[in-house]
């Protein structure tokens, strides 16, 4: 790998810890970067979801505040997170990478619709729920929990577009703000690339340099994203997330 090359990687990872941070979606940014430097799909694959992990561990941290009170909901998560992450890896090992193909930009898609549509949803359940006499349930209940495990499965195997994924659930099945779902889909995230990068150490071919280029890039991304991402309204993440959903959409139909 040139100099440029390297540069163009390190570059990558910055953009993409950024964005996952925010709303997620960097391995959109990374991945192409990687196989346009030579490293075959498979092993950019596995590089780009061990470089990520230092970013969005920086992203998780940088969203403390928003993660206050909600230790009982990240454990429960989390615990889904980890079992899902760590099918996805093998997942990633056993199958053709065409195996998700078709259905991503469909479950993209779904879930874009899911967050544009969530305050609309929200106030739908809300009035269901009065109308019954009952009450929003703090963890989201079977439904979330069984989304959940499938998303961070696909986290596990690919990853773009995981966190939209996250928000969508979390923002129609709980009755809690933006940022918190957020600070919540950054742990999320963090544990299933995680394991998925603990899993591939053993399993699988990465190139090193690729890796620690991504991890330096996303590590400081990760801090940025936090930055930027807490101080915007909830409109306006709204309208972020949905821009980059769309925008992810479109890259995986075309590629």
């Amino acid at each position: 790998m040139g100099t440029w090359e390297a540069l163009a990687v390190f570059a990558a990872g910055i953009g993409a810890g950024t964005i996952n941070t925010i709303v997620g979606s960097g391995t959109l940014i990374t991945f192409p970067v990687l196989l346009a430097v030579g490293l075959p799909p498979i092993t950019a694959n596995v590089s780009n979801s061990l470089g990520l992990v230092p970013g969005s561990i920086s992203g998780a941290i940088g969203y403390r505040r928003e993660l206050a009170g909600q230790r009982r909901r990240l454990l429960r998560f989390g615990s889904t997170a980890l079992i899902g992450g760590l099918a996805g890896a093998a997942l990633l090992i056993a199958l053709p990478s065409e195996a998700f193909d078709s259905i991503v930009p469909v479950l993209v898609g779904l879930a874009v619709v899911l967050v544009a549509l969530q305050p609309w949803l929200s106030r739908a359940v809300q009035r269901h729920r009065e109308r019954n006499g009952t009450g929003a349930r703090h963890d989201g209940g079977p439904v979330l929990l069984g989304g959940l495990l499938l998303a961070s499965a696909y986290g596990g195997y690919f990853g773009a577009a995981q966190g939209i994924l996250y928000l969508s659930l979390m923002g129609l099945l709980l009755d809690e703000d933006l940022q918190r779902t957020n600070a919540v889909k950054n742990v999320l995230a963090a544990l299933v690339n995680g394991v998925a990068a603990l899993f591939f150490l053993f399993v699988a071919d990465f190139d090193w340099i690729a890796v620690l280029l991504i991890a330096g890039g996303s590590a400081l991304g990760g801090v940025l994203g936090a930055t930027v991402g807490r101080r915007l309204p909830p409109t306006a993440l709204r309208a972020v997330i949905v821009a980059v959903g769309l925008a992810a959409i479109v890259h995986l139909l075309l590629t």
